[in-house]
């Protein structure tokens, strides 16, 4: 059976979603195409947001949230959301990375999450991110910045050098990429970070002046190669000069595809978790794509994909801030009066009667460590979406939730795995236990099946892509209606 077209959808959005600005970007296009009109957190809303409306907004570049109000929504109703993250385990370029060694010019690089960084090694690798430029009115501004170049490769050390029976690099020392070599740098002539101070430049900075041209750091082609320099600042339709600083990570050129004898296989960067975000912005599109979809719709249907999960969560733009809580609080009042007794306790009624569905992938059996997994819980790719169960918590799944996703499987006519880890086995974390804890909304976790988590290179089931788009839709479609029928107080 030939694959669905949404898995070659897939493909298109993770080749052009590199970090998780472009993926936010690659989200925000896939909205505005679908009619989502962009607010800003910093505006007021009282008089934007309307019921039958469709709104997203980002934070930081990194952090996307979309929600589709329903024509019949009250201050308090109910919200069903589906949580994701666009983030993934990388490398990530160091404030000051000019390194030179052995005749070649290296990049120094920081480790972001929790990568199996072995897989990093003789890639094709580029780079990628967010460029704070300086323009001319003085403004800074942000450019997204994707080199489809090669210009990167960390080098294993060759076996005759190496006979070591395992490969565990050092990665502060070990884990450095070239980039070329040193001699070229050296040739070159008029390099901007070879400057020569100008008259009085040196009597500014010494004595703290800030109208001149003084600079409190080292200009950047001091800090990083100045070749690597001209191609961020040419990859970002700018000159050198106006490049302030940027936040660029490492990612391997080679595209995302189809895999396997009947192309059942997606192999791919960044499936955790890319392939949850994707599904969860098409779920959230397909469930608003007629036109009457909102007409008798009493609740909200919100999705929000989040930064900085692979390394806990804990920032402004990451599950464990405020965004989400501050977006259903400024969302539980909308149609009401104001501040008075219909809308004093909106917030909390809200939280009461929404469900948030954690998404983030799961892990598939590996045929060659099938040990590895509880024997009654082997999920397969191509097998449907696998919900995540955990005695500890670390999973927020509990049997109701169970019930209200199998009961939107069954309307979208989708099936559905179920996972626990051994008892002797590490359990991974997710945004579903604290968002949960945070807000007191019930809460399910699940994922897609993959194998390979956190290498560079992973692999998903084509089909999946497909069975967590029609989920997805069918929760969010369904959900105003199926709250009411399973609810435990």
């Amino acid at each position: 059976m030939a694959p669905p077209k949404s898995a070659s959808q897939f493909l298109a959005f993770v080749n052009a979603s590199p970090t998780p600005y472009h993926a936010v970007a690659s989200a925000a296009a896939l909205f505005e195409k679908a009619g989502f009109n962009k607010i800003r957190e910093r505006e007021d809303w009282s008089s934007t947001l309307k019921p039958g409306g469709k709104y997203y907004l980002t934070r930081n570049g990194s952090s996307i949230v979309a929600f589709a109000i329903g024509a019949k929504w009250r201050p308090g109703n109910p919200i069903g959301m589906i949580g994701a993250h666009t983030d993934s385990p990388c490398l990530r370029i160091k404030p000051v990375s000019k390194k030179t060694n052995a005749g070649y010019m290296q990049v120094g690089v920081e480790t972001y999450g929790g990568g199996i960084w072995h897989s990093w090694f003789d890639r094709d690798l580029s780079i990628a991110g967010r460029v704070l430029v300086k323009e001319g009115d003085g403004n800074f501004v942000q450019k997204l910045v994707k080199v489809d170049k090669p210009i990167l490769r960390i080098p294993t050390l060759a076996i005759h050098l190496n006979r070591e029976p395992q490969f565990n690099p050092n990665k502060e020392t070990e884990l450095f990429p070239i980039a070329g070599l040193a001699a070229a740098e050296l040739n070159r002539t008029g390099e901007a970070g070879k400057e020569e101070p100008t008259e009085g430049k040196a009597d500014a900075a010494d004595a703290g002046d800030a109208s001149g041209d003084y600079q409190p750091l080292k200009n950047m082609s001091e800090r990083h190669h100045p070749y690597l320099v001209d191609v961020i600042a040419e990859n970002a339709g700018v000159t050198a000069s106006e490049v302030v600083d940027f936040e660029l990570v490492l990612y391997d050129t080679q595209k995302s595809t189809l895999g396997g004898l009947n192309d059942e296989f997606i192999f791919s960067a960044r499936l955790d978790n890319l392939d949850m975000t994707f599904c969860a912005v098409m779920g959230l599109i397909e469930s608003v794509s007629t036109p009457k979809s909102l007409d008798s719709e009493s609740a909200i249907r919100l999705v929000a994909c989040f930064d900085h999960e692979e390394i806990g969560s804990t920032s402004a733009q990451g599950a464990d801030s405020n965004l989400l809580p501050a977006v259903i609080r400024r969302l539980s009042v909308v149609g009401g009066a104001g501040s008075d007794d219909s809308t004093a306790t909106a917030f909390e009624q809200t939280l009461s009667t929404s469900f948030l569905v954690s998404a983030d992938m799961a892990h598939s059996v590996h045929p060659n460590y099938a040990a590895k997994y509880e024997s009654s819980h082997q999920p397969e790719m191509n097998k449907g979406t696998v919900i995540k169960v955990n005695a500890n918590q670390r999973y927020a799944t509990n049997s109701p939730g169970i019930v209200l996703l199998q009961e939107a499987a069954r309307l979208a006519g989708v099936p559905l795995q179920l996972f626990v880890v051994r008892n002797d086995s590490p359990c991974g974390s997710t945004i579903g236990p604290m968002l949960s804890a945070k807000m007191g909304v019930r809460t399910l976790d699940l994922g897609n099946p993959q194998l390979s988590m956190h290498s560079i290179r992973e692999t998903g089931g084509s089909h999946d892509v497909e069975y967590a788009i029609k989920l997805f839709d069918s929760f969010l479609r369904n959900y105003g209606e199926l709250e009411s029928k399973i609810l435990v107080d």
